[in-house]
């Protein structure tokens, strides 16, 4: 008698370093959702007037999204969390990305100087809210401990901080995935 299937996973972790792919990866993953259930993109990143690059980078994002998901803006505004632990059956949701998450947090506790787990409250809640979240997750994440070491206090403190936050979420996480150069290579 075959086993009985394996439930799907409910909260998956997608890592990658800069401009890997894992954002269309994590999207990619909706796919056969899409069109049957909504489906919540949840963007963390913070809006700075004047800043074109930035803003292009935003619209290539929203661009590539199916016009039936719903865009959830929280850069900023420390709602993640919020989001995530309202009550009620959540859709598929999709964060992108923590690691402009946990800039708007340092830049909002003024954690830039402070020391190692200065946000750990923070980092804290979000983690307990990714292992309870009731419903499909996906968390797009920065993996930037392969790279050198950074030359600035605040870059090697933002590498620490992702890094702890990273491993935290994939021991809550049911999937954990690595995207390079576009291809996406199962940690877990």
């Amino acid at each position: 008698m075959p086993s009985p299937a394996s439930p799907a996973p409910r909260r998956t972790l997608v890592l990658g370093g800069a401009r890997s792919g894992k954002s269309a990866h994590a999207e990619g993953l909706l796919d056969d959702l899409d069109g049957n259930l909504p489906i919540r993109y949840v963007a963390t990143a913070r809006r700075y007037p004047g800043d074109d690059d930035w803003e292009a980078r935003i619209d290539l994002h929203r661009c590539r999204r199916p016009r039936s998901w719903t865009t959830v803006e929280t850069g900023g505004d420390g709602s993640l969390i919020d989001v995530l632990a309202a009550p009620g059956t959540h859709p598929p949701t999709l964060v992108d990305d923590l690691g402009t998450w946990l800039t708007c947090e340092l830049d909002d506790a003024g954690a830039w100087d402070a020391p190692r787990g200065a946000i750990s409250r923070r980092t804290d809640a979000l983690v307990d809210t990714v292992a309870g979240f009731d419903g499909r997750l996906l968390l797009v994440s920065p993996e930037v401990g392969l790279g050198v070491i950074p030359e600035t206090r605040a870059g090697r403190l933002f590498r620490d901080e992702i890094g702890a936050l990273n491993s935290r979420l994939a021991e809550v996480c049911d999937d954990v995935v690595l995207v390079v150069a576009g291809i996406a290579l199962t940690l877990k």
